[in-house]
């Protein structure tokens, strides 16, 4: 069907793809790698590189500094048209380490076109985490400007220099600048394609609680001839304790953890089921083959809308070369919870706690240590800007696009909810093979060329 508005854009951006890329290649050219302090210069540079870049199509940019790397916040001038929301767009500029350098097969920094499966790749660092994914809107706002001489509606542009760094600047920027940042609705590109042709629209994140606890019998190591069979061993009491998290079935048992617990719509679960979700390949490419979670429950039930209990690390007494018959002192282990809908983390941390030291024998101890609480988010795919961006990404890719879950977390995305008071769609065109974080990472043409595509026809929608 013929969209007068849209059509030119879509055209020029085909038209200018080249130019589109070079373009990104002049950013992807900047090594502002956010963890090492050698490398500040080169974020300052980056943040400086966006600034101009989105001056020249219109915006009114601004570097604005923080303790640690600086963010960049830019929105329409008065010139854009005034119907439609008000969008907050969200990237990072930042990338990670390139280390081991020796397992690269070019410059980490000096990108070049390559084959791939699916036709060139852009190879460099940060190629699709998340220079890539970050330009993929500029772009798409680039040819709306070109074309129509204007910016289609109210858009703020949000890029962040320390994501890669575990973001320790953002939550005090975002509090102390709320009024300027908030917006009807946040665009978030930093996620991925399902499969290679479907697009999905991430509308639920998964929460993180960390808990590290450490048993302790005796006093000290004891020799097992002595001691085997009259003293307890702090290991099996934490082997008791860690198999009596999950019953028969794989429900955890934790009391009252499944509380704020939601089953998703059946209109959400008909769209999973229509993906098609290849489980068991899923599981076979790391050499399993038995889904291991709740029973009933499918594999994308389990990675997206469901909670978790997992023992991430465990130790206790002698673990090097050979063999020592040693009683140990103590035991530990390192347990993550993956949180969803409304589940209290601090909630569940104090009945897991209060779970453990009930199941503690006498002479034995236990010792906690936290590692962070985060609760899950879920945003209200009733907004009407949800359906028009599932419609749009329909449009471009060759599958129909889903509301999907993503089984980690993204703090951006609740940090926009908590601080803000704002639902974000995350929505990126990254493929599983991209390598992001490790050497080698690329970033597929096509995903950039029709990421652009995918935006300005969310553009349209939403300003139509």
């Amino acid at each position: 069907m013929s969209a007068p508005k849209l059509d030119p854009v879509l055209a020029h951006i085909d038209t200018h793809i080249e130019s589109a890329t070079q373009h990104l290649f002049d950013l992807l050219r900047i090594p502002s790698i956010s963890t090492d302090p050698t490398y500040k210069a080169d974020c300052d540079q980056a943040a400086n590189w966006l600034v101009e870049d989105l001056k020249s199509i219109g915006f009114d940019a601004s570097k604005r500094p923080t303790p640690g790397h600086p963010m960049v916040v830019a929105h329409t001038g008065a010139d854009a048209g005034n119907a439609g929301p008000h969008v907050m767009f969200y990237g990072h500029y930042d990338v990670q380490p390139v280390d081991p350098l020796d397992l690269w097969n070019s410059p980490p920094f000096e990108p070049v076109l390559e084959a791939g499966d699916l036709g060139p790749v852009i190879r460099a660092r940060g190629s699709s985490d998340d220079k890539g994914q970050l330009m993929t809107f500029v772009e798409a706002c680039r040819a709306w400007k070109a074309v129509h001489g204007t910016l289609p509606g109210k858009i703020s542009l949000f890029f962040e220099g320390e994501e890669e760094s575990s973001s320790p600047s953002l939550v005090h920027f975002m509090t102390e600048n709320a009024a300027e940042l908030t917006a009807d609705i946040a665009l978030i590109c930093d996620t991925g394609l399902f499969g290679d042709d479907t697009p999905g629209i991430v509308t639920r994140l998964r929460g993180l609680l960390g808990e590290e606890l450490t048993v302790t019998g005796p006093s000290k190591d004891l020799h097992s001839g002595m001691y085997g069979g009259v003293s307890m061993n702090p290991a099996r009491v934490l082997a008791k304790i860690i198999a009596a998290l999950h019953d028969d079935k794989g429900r955890i048992t934790i009391p009252d953890f499944y509380d704020g617990v939601p089953d998703p719509t059946p209109e959400i679960a008909a769209q999973w089921d229509g993906l098609n979700f290849d489980s068991d390949g899923f599981l076979g490419q790391v050499g399993l083959s038995e889904l291991a979670g709740e029973q009933g429950r499918t594999a994308l039930e389990m990675i997206w809308s469901r909670p978790t209990c997992e023992v991430n690390g465990l130790w206790s007494g002698y673990t090097g070369t050979g063999f020592k018959t040693v009683l140990p002192s103590q035991a530990s282990a390192k347990i993550s919870f993956r949180l969803v809908g409304q589940q209290d983390p601090h909630a569940i941390r104090k009945n897991f706690r209060v779970m453990v030291q009930a199941m503690l024998p006498p002479d034995c101890t236990v010792e906690f240590k936290g590692h962070g609480t985060a609760a899950g988010s879920e945003m209200v795919v009733e907004n009407p800007a949800f359906e028009a961006a599932r419609l749009a990404l329909s449009d471009e890719w060759p599958k129909a696009a889903a509301f999907v879950g993503c089984g980690g977390s993204i703090p951006i995305a609740g940090h926009f909810k908590s601080i803000l008071g704002m639902d974000a769609m995350l929505i990126g065109f990254a493929r599983d093979n991209d390598a992001i974080h490790s050497p080698n990472e690329k970033y597929d043409l096509r995903s950039f060329h029709k990421g652009i595509r995918s935006w300005a026809r969310i553009l349209h929608q939403l300003y139509a």
